[in-house]
């Protein structure tokens, strides 16, 4: 039996309905404009998971995907247009949202893309123009 801990999500509806296990590779905040449309709100708090970590317990054939770039595959649900989860496979990761994990305590380390910002935010976290360069990104930091 595994001791690794779970947290559960759900789409708007309930239709879908999904589980993490084990601990985030990472959580923080992303500024960039595409998370800021797709999530209708000035900055998304993401965590980021393996693929093997997320599994959908429920309503799989009321997925659908959205992705602008092959680089974003974005999950939401057909039945509410709820949102659940983006994969990114360039990075072998998968983002689910903060807001869909009620009880995982978001402990974010990190702001991506932090030069779209339209919301500034004075938090002392490391702020990365665009990703870390173990993301793929510049790796250049920008000020608060």
């Amino acid at each position: 039996m595994s001791n690794e801990r779970s947290h559960s999500g759900s789409c708007f509806c309930g239709s879908v309905q999904f589980t993490v296990t084990g601990e985030p590779a990472g959580m923080g905040y992303c500024h960039c404009e595409s998370c800021r449309q797709w999530s209708a709100a000035p900055v998304n708090a993401f965590t980021l998971w393996h693929p093997h970590e997320v599994t959908v317990t429920r309503g799989v054939d009321r997925i659908g995907t959205y992705h602008r770039t092959e680089g974003s595959l974005r999950k939401w649900c057909r039945d509410c247009g709820g949102h659940l989860y983006t994969e990114h496979p360039g990075l072998g990761l998968v983002d689910v949202y903060a807001a869909m994990l009620p009880d995982l305590p978001f402990d974010a380390g990190v702001h991506v893309n932090y030069e779209e910002s339209v919301l500034p935010i004075r938090d002392g976290l490391p702020k990365y123009g665009d990703f870390p360069a173990e993301l793929n990104g510049s790796g250049r930091l920008v000020a608060e």
